[in-house]
C-alpha cells in the first residue's frame, strides 16, 4: 500500500480535536507529509494548517485526501460525500481509516473509477491470519495498554520507539490502528480483524526477531471499556508482551462516552492487564505510566506525575511534553530482567 504524499487532511465537520485524532497523529509525527486541511465549516477543529479546497490542494501538488476523523463506529458521514467527490474530480486519491469501505459507497466508487484515482481503505487488511498459536517467539515486545480509549497509546509507542532509535537500539514501531498505519506505512488494524483471528494477527505483526530487538506495539481499546475490551485482550494474548506501558488521561473520571462506567484506579488497571498478559507470557509486567497532560500547566503536570508515581511506583512520562528517555533508561538498567522466556509446556498456567 503506497499512499502518495503530500496529504490534504480532511476534518469534516467535527468541532472536537479528539475526534480528529487521525489527522492530529499524522500532523504530529509526519508533518512533512501534510500540506493543508479541509474543513466543512468554521466550527470544525483547526489544526493550524492552511485551509484548502480539494481543487486548490490538487493545484498545489497534493496527491491524497486523507480522512482524518474517527467517527463512532467508523461510518462515513453523508455530509462528507460532496467534498469527497470533489476531491476525486480534482484527481486526488482518498485514504480512509473507517470501518466503512470507500468503495461500498456507489457514488464514490463510480467517480473514482471514471477519474482513475485510487481508494485506500487502510483499516481493512487483505491478508489472512491464523488463529493465535500461543507459541513463544524470539525477541522482545512492549505493548501499550490503556485505562480508556484515546488516551495516547499510539503517541506513547511512537515516543518510546523514537527514544530507542536515538540510543541505537534495535526496535520497530508496530501499528495496530489506522492512524498508526498511515504514520508508519505498515501494520494491521486489529479492530477490523475477525475476532477469532485477532490474536493471530497480533502474532503476525510481531514475528520472531533477534534476542535484543524490541517491537514497540501500539495498543487499542481498554480492558475496562464496555465496547472495546475484546481487541485489547487479543493484543495482550497475541503480542505476548514482556513489558507493558499503561496510558492514561488524568483528567478523565469515566470511560469516554460512557458516564455510567467510572475509570478504574491505575493499580487495578495494571493488575488486570498483567493478569491477562500472563496467559501467554507469565513474565509480563508493567514498567511505566504514560500520561496525556496536553493543556495542563507545569504545576498541574507535576502533580499528575507525582500522583501516578505514588500509586504505581513506576516511571511516569508524557510522550510529547517529556519524551520517553526515562522509559529507555529503565529498559537499559533492567535488561537482564527481560530474559527470553522459555516456551510453554502443556498444562502450564500463570
Amino acid at each position: 500500500m503506497q499512499i502518495a504524499a503530500p496529504y490534504l487532511l480532511f476534518l469534516g465537520n467535527t468541532p472536537h480535536r479528539l475526534d480528529a485524532k487521525t489527522a492530529s497523529g499524522i500532523l504530529d509525527w509526519r508533518p512533512a507529509l501534510c500540506a493543508g486541511q479541509c474543513r466543512l465549516d468554521a466550527d470544525t477543529v483547526d489544526l493550524g494548517l492552511p485551509d484548502m479546497t480539494p481543487a486548490a490542494a490538487a493545484a498545489a501538488g497534493v496527491r491524497t485526501l486523507v480522512i482524518g476523523v474517527a467517527t463512532f463506529g467508523g461510518a462515513l458521514d453523508e455530509a462528507w460525500i460532496d467534498t469527497l467527490l470533489a476531491a476525486i474530480h480534482a484527481g486526488l486519491d482518498i485514504a480512509s481509516g473507517m470501518h466503512a469501505r470507500l468503495g461500498e459507497n456507489p457514488q464514490i466508487a463510480a467517480a473514482a473509477h471514471l477519474a482513475g484515482v485510487r481508494l485506500f481503505d487502510v483499516r481493512h487488511a487483505d491478508a489472512r491470519f491464523d488463529v493465535g498459536s500461543g507459541r513463544k517467539r524470539s525477541g522482545r515486545r512492549m505493548l501499550m495498554v490503556g485505562v480508556d480509549c484515546a488516551v495516547g497509546k499510539k503517541y506513547a509507542a511512537l515516543a518510546i520507539h523514537r527514544a530507542m532509535a536515538r540510543r541505537g537500539m534495535a526496535a520497530d514501531f508496530r501499528a495496530t490502528g489506522q492512524t498508526g498505519i498511515l504514520i508508519a506505512g505498515a501494520g494491521v488494524a486489529i479492530d477490523a480483524v475477525v475476532a477469532d483471528f485477532a490474536a493471530g494477527a497480533a502474532e503476525a505483526l510481531s514475528p520472531d526477531n533477534e534476542p535484543g530487538h524490541w517491537d514497540v506495539i501500539e495498543g487499542q481499546g481498554s480492558l475496562f471499556h464496555p465496547a472495546y475490551a475484546g481487541v485489547s485482550l487479543a493484543l495482550l494474548h497475541g503480542s505476548q508482551p514482556d513489558a507493558l506501558v499503561l496510558c492514561h488521561d488524568p483528567r478523565r473520571t469515566h470511560i469516554d462516552g460512557y458516564p455510567d462506567y467510572p475509570l478504574p484506579t491505575l493499580a487495578a488497571c495494571i493488575a488486570a492487564n498483567e493478569q491477562a498478559a500472563h496467559l501467554t507470557n507469565p513474565a509480563a509486567r508493567c514498567i511505566a505510566v504514560a500520561l496525556n497532560t496536553h493543556g495542563m500547566s507545569e504545576s498541574q503536570r507535576a502533580d499528575a506525575f507525582a500522583r501516578a508515581h505514588g500509586e504505581t511506583g513506576l516511571v511516569v512520562f508524557d510522550p510529547i511534553a517529556t519524551g520517553a528517555d526515562a522509559v529507555v533508561d529503565t529498559l537499559l538498567a533492567e535488561a537482564r530482567e527481560f530474559p527470553q522466556a522459555s516456551p510453554r509446556t502443556p498444562g502450564d498456567h500463570p
